[in-house]
């Protein structure tokens, strides 16, 4: 009862927080500090990002210069995989139901409901952002663009970092240096999270992203879902279900971890064939599909059963003992990789919009560059909208 509370009451302990952090503010009066505070903002401003970024660009020159070139190639790359995916999704909402990914905006308070969700996620955000822009200022440096300032923001819940390069300075830069400096942010974040990819491939919790058929290269698949228990006059208890089978498939839809479950649309009423495993010996039972106790709409096949993940890591040279700590790593691979790859999608506010930009700039009169930007941006916003859309028609506004 009192988390169904807290997660219904998310959104008021948020603000709370953020009232916190205003009078905070303002009571230690961080304005001499070069902090400006509103009521719906904490900006801080730093004029000696500059020279700390030179005293680290000439320890690591060749390697930053390696790197800058590879975020060009990589901010096209990038571009096209998250086009790529948001087109296929769609595609799979109309073709294959079951592979459709429902996709949220990542909002304390509003989609981010637990107390842990919005924890990881404020805890990853500023790691994230750090990597980000620190890259983009120091590519900046390599291609001897001025960096005036750099810093972070805080609008209530959300999170934002910066650094401003000199515009003259920038506008005038080559087109592949304006490029490099572009691609960096994103590029850094996937090549963090890869790099934190490697290490939680020892890690049983990993195993719930990973899509096959990497899932096969690094874990060892269970055989199925087992049955803890059969509820007394359910749907399976009158199949023959028992106690320790173990669920191999429903309706066809292979069952291999218990998030499957979310793939099989079962509605009170029905009967679905359910494929379990016996002692070693496959079996298939016709079940009558029967109504949940909370929801009498949503099917239930009539089961506890183990909602462990029994996947285990082909390379287990790491004991992961504390949970929290699996799962705040977890959630730093997911914002990083997905915050990176979401950043180069041409849209006015995100990288890819200025990478597009940078590419057609004076291959055509402004005019027709305008045109064809704002033309993009509609294609895109339309592609994510559809893509957020869908999901909502799929399964409502559902939260973490």
């Amino acid at each position: 009862m009192e988390l169904d509370f807290l997660s219904q009451n998310a959104i008021i302990y948020v603000l709370m927080a953020w009232v916190v952090i205003f009078v905070t503010a303002k009571a230690l009066k961080l304005e001499k500090y070069g902090f400006t505070i509103k009521p719906y903002s904490l900006t801080y401003k730093n004029y000696k990002v500059q020279s700390a970024l030179t005293k680290m660009l000439g320890r690591t020159r060749r390697g930053i210069r390696v790197f800058a070139d590879v975020s060009v190639i990589a901010g096209f790359l990038m571009m096209g995989f998250a086009f790529w995916f948001l087109l296929n999704n769609i595609f799979n909402y109309f073709q294959e139901p079951a592979e459709f990914a429902e996709l949220t905006v990542l909002i304390p308070g509003v989609t981010l409901t637990s107390a842990s969700a919005i924890l990881y996620f404020l805890l990853s955000i500023p790691i994230v952002l750090v990597v980000h822009e620190g890259a983009h200022g120091i590519v900046a440096t390599l291609e001897k663009i001025k960096i005036k300032t750099g810093g972070f923001a805080i609008f209530i819940a959300m999170f934002a970092g910066f650094v401003e390069p000199d515009e003259e300075e920038f506008d005038n830069a080559k087109k592949v240096s304006r490029l490099r400096v572009i691609g960096a942010g994103a590029t850094a974040n996937v090549i963090f999270a890869l790099a934190l990819g490697v290490i939680l491939l020892t890690n049983p919790l990993f195993a719930m992203i990973l899509p096959e058929p990497m899932l096969g290269w690094f874990y060892e698949s269970p055989e199925g879902v087992l049955v803890l228990s059969v509820i007394e006059g359910g749907g399976a208890e009158k199949a023959g279900i028992k106690e320790n089978d173990i669920i191999t498939k429903i309706n066809g839809v292979e069952i291999i971890t218990p998030m499957d479950f979310l793939k099989v649309d079962l509605s009170p009423g029905d009967t679905a064939t359910v494929n379990v495993l016996r002692d070693t010996q496959s079996l298939e039972f016709s079940v009558v599909i029967m109504p949940s106790p909370d929801d009498p709409e949503r099917g239930l096949v009539g089961i506890m059963r183990d909602n462990n993940l029994a996947f285990k890591p082909i390379y287990n040279f790491i004991e992961w003992n504390n949970f929290q700590l699996s799962m705040f790593l977890l959630w730093l691979w997911m914002i990083s990789f997905f915050i990176g790859i979401i950043n180069m999608l041409p849209l006015p506010i995100l990288d890819g919009g200025k990478f597009i930009h940078t590419l057609i700039d004076k291959k055509m009169s402004e005019k027709s560059v305008n045109g064809t930007m704002w033309a993009i941006y509609i294609f895109t916003f339309v592609l994510f909208g559809l893509n957020i859309g869908l999901s909502y028609m799929k399964s409502g506004w559902f939260t973490i």
